[in-house]
């Protein structure tokens, strides 16, 4: 039984109070057919809906099977919809852009029903009232008449104690308006059926029972119920619940009916995709490459211990932190950023002999530097001369630790262009630039005349040399020494080792960086071989025991200082004073850093060996400024995407104002204020994932060009690559960015007043 006890319903606009209901009291039957008639403004659509749970009474209360609903939440009101109520809508209120069949499962969709139960119970009730050879078509394919039929199907299907009727043949023609009533009248055998109309004739051949409203007040009552009557059923309702699949279907159906705005929506806010995308293609694509460089070419570049070494890590202040500009009349001493930076190896023959116990199948060669000088005279055709040249003209190229060629440092960057590779330590190399060109001064060194157009290679290697050793190329007088400058005794001298150019070797092509640089190249064995015989020369017997100041000072000016300079300058020293390590390739190289690594282990911070691996100072430097580069192009990429949010909010917000009475319509049908706004975040989610999507798809298909231009510009091929991660991580963001701009258009949408929706045109 449904009763309303003393109801009150007021409206205030402004100063001005309408009281639409003055303590009306009326008690409904289980099943009967009830006409409420009067003029318009006598309050009887404003008690329609307090019945339907569409609006609230000010006052009183409404008892459903005896019990009160002055306690009801919103979701009790839902429910108490979806479960107790069938609305029929005088302009039928039916969902445009789903199907017939959809828009009669709505309700019992609301309720949980599984969609196997509720499409068998919208066919039954499609076929009661005549319509199911229609039920998979649009609501505007049908006639009026036939559009209210799918109504009463709609507000039958889920089975309600009670059917409201607002004016159900208000807009039908005579002959249709009969067959909608005699349907209502069929139901209202078993049901409670409360019909709001004008039409007092139409209401007395009807209806089982009229009451009349006049100014807000119950007038008569042709069918009151007696005391005998009443009847006291428990009142039980299922909680409704729509899921976001529903949501996501009815948002994708609304989609489809605005194909153009969307697609242009999802283009315009897929720009900010687009140009991120691209940027995150360029910089995995370069950072692919410097990684393969480092692979294939830097991986080989040398591990370098010298003497003095810089320090890669972060730079960590010595001393305690000072505020900037500060008051007191004092000076702290800090240590320069030159001293943070650089640290000082002490390199010790035991350090030497842990870098010869390196896994040989680890190494390509291995280089050991020592300053240490070569005393070198040439002779072209009867003229003597000393080789003269500065360092920089000599590059030491290592020879794998067998002394073979495959797999060597030689192999792996330089192509034999003429002669061989040296077997001996009296066997140079000549090295060309990518242009076959040699640097005059090393030509004139050689003794060729650097004025001369060109030289065949075979002219280059009949030049002749020789090693002098320090016995004979220093000679003592008067308690001194100085340079021996009779050239040819020298050259001629027993106590000489002649060298031979044997080979002339240039940077493969892909290997430039590596390769750059022209000049002569000898074996480290040379340089052992000449500090084994020099050790024991006079000279440096005598400069172990002195001064080290014997040499005459305008030959030795510059070399004055420490023991150990004077010895490197004379060709004897021993110790070197840098190691260059060449892996073999990248997976050797890592485990040739865990093994200088483990060296530390323990070891006090001054101590401990630091060395410098170039390849990944500049595999480092290069992915930081690539990084560096792409998180400023990104950030302003991102502006677009903040505009695009901006703009889902804006279109979100107009689709609110258009599905206005669609959001009456559900909340009719017992839809919450949540699943309504369900609905709308469904729509910027299908917005949100169309404009990622469609990002990368055209972000995939600009880099066809972009790799193009790069490939003409710079000979690298398929620089752009988008990782899959970022083109998820994008669509993610494209997502998270809809929805975040769609969250206030779609909180207005579930704050409307579900009458006042239904009455949107």
């Amino acid at each position: 039984m449904l009763e309303l006890k003393h109801i009150k319903k007021s409206y205030t606009t402004g100063t001005f109070t309408q009281h639409a209901l003055k303590d009306v009291n009326l008690k409904f039957r289980k099943n009967e057919f009830v006409a409420i008639l009067g003029p318009s403004g006598s309050g009887k659509t404003t008690m329609l809906n307090i019945i339907g749970g569409l609006d609230r009474y000010n006052a009183g209360d409404l008892i459903i099977n005896g019990k009160s609903t002055t306690k009801f939440k919103d979701t009790d009101w839902d429910s108490y919809r979806n479960n107790c109520i069938g609305f029929i809508f005088q302009s039928y209120n039916l969902i445009s852009h789903i199907s017939v069949l959809d828009n009669v499962e709505m309700g019992m969709t609301l309720s949980g029903i599984s969609q196997k139960r509720r499409r068998k119970k919208a066919l039954e009730v499609l076929e009661k009232v005549g319509l199911k050879a229609h039920a998979h078509k649009k609501p505007n394919q049908l006639s009026g008449g036939q559009m209210q039929r799918v109504a009463i199907a709609r507000a039958l299907a889920n089975n309600p104690d009670i059917i409201l009727a607002d004016e159900p043949t208000g807009a039908l023609d005579s002959e249709t308006s009969v067959q909608i009533m005699e349907l209502i009248k069929e139901i209202a055998k078993d049901k409670l059926v409360i019909m709001v109309t004008h039409n007092p004739e139409l209401a007395k051949s009807y209806a089982t029972r009229i009451v009349e409203f006049k100014d807000g007040e119950l007038l008569s009552d042709s069918n009151p119920i007696t005391e005998e009557e009443e009847i006291t059923d428990k009142f039980k309702i299922k909680k409704t619940a729509m899921n976001f699949k529903t949501a996501l279907k009815l948002s994708f159906n609304n989609i489809k009916t605005k194909k153009g705005r969307t697609i242009i929506t999802s283009f315009a806010s897929s720009i900010g995709i687009i140009g991120i995308a691209l940027i995150l293609a360029l910089s995995n694509g370069f950072d692919i490459q410097i990684d393969n460089f480092e692979r294939d070419t830097l991986s080989n570049m040398p591990i370098v211990v010298s003497t003095e070494a810089l320090k890669t890590e972060e730079i960590k202040p010595t001393t305690k932190e000072k505020k900037k500009y500060p008051k007191e009349q004092v000076i702290y001493p800090v240590e320069s950023q030159m001293d943070q930076m650089s640290h000082t190896n002490k390199i010790t023959n035991e350090y030497i002999d842990y870098i010869k116990n390196i896994n040989k199948e680890l190494v390509s060669g291995m280089v050991y530097s020592r300053l240490t000088n070569l005393n070198i005279i040439t002779k072209t055709n009867d003229t003597y001369k000393p080789l003269g040249l500065n360092s920089s003209n000599f590059i030491t190229i290592p020879e794998k630790m067998d002394y073979s060629f495959s797999g060597s440092v030689i192999d792996n960057y330089y192509d034999i262009i003429y002669g061989r590779v040296p077997e001996s330590k009296d066997e140079l190399l000549l090295i060309v630039d990518n242009k076959n060109q040699l640097d005059k001064t090393v030509l004139e060194a050689l003794g060729f005349d650097k004025e001369k157009e060109s030289y065949t290679f075979e002219d280059i290697l009949k030049a002749d040399l020789k090693v002098v050793f320090n016995d004979d190329y220093y000679k003592s007088k008067n308690g001194s020494f100085t340079i021996n400058t009779d050239l040819k005794q020298l050259y001629n001298s027993k106590n000489s080792l002649k060298l031979k150019i044997v080979g002339i070797i240039r940077g493969k092509e892909d290997k430039e960086m590596m390769t750059h640089g022209s000049g002569l190249s000898y074996s480290s064995k040379l340089t052992d071989y000449v500090i084994s015989i020099n050790k024991d020369s006079k000279i440096v017997k005598a400069q172990e025991k002195t001064d080290y100041n014997i040499l005459n000072n305008k030959l030795f000016s510059e070399q004055d200082g420490t023991k150990e300079d004077i010895l490197s300058y004379l060709g004897s020293e021993i110790t070197p004073i840098a190691v260059s390590i060449y892996p073999k390739d990248f997976d050797s190289k890592e485990e040739i850093l865990e093994y200088l690594d483990k060296y530390n282990t323990g070891k006090k911070d001054e101590d401990k060996i630091i060395y410098n691996d170039y390849g990944a100072m500049i595999s480092s430097l290069s992915s930081g400024i690539m990084s560096a580069i792409t998180i400023v192009l990104i950030a302003f990429s991102s502006i677009s995407l903040i505009v695009s949010s901006i703009m889902i909010g804006i279109i979100t917000y107009i689709s609110v104002l258009e599905r206005t009475k669609e959001i009456g319509v559900l909340r009719s049908l017992g839809a919450r204020k949540k699943d309504i706004k369900r609905v709308f975040t469904a729509e910027t989610v299908i917005i949100g994932l169309s404009s990622g999507i469609l990002g990368i798809i055209i972000a995939v298909l600009l880099t066809i060009p972009v790799n193009s231009i790069i490939k003409n510009i710079t000979d690298l091929s398929n620089v752009a690559k988008l990782n899959p991660i970022h083109a998820i991580i994008l669509v993610l963001i494209s997502l998270s960015l809809t929805v975040i701009g769609g969250l206030i258009p779609s909180n207005m949408a579930s704050k409307k007043d579900p009458v006042d929706a239904l009455r949107t045109e």
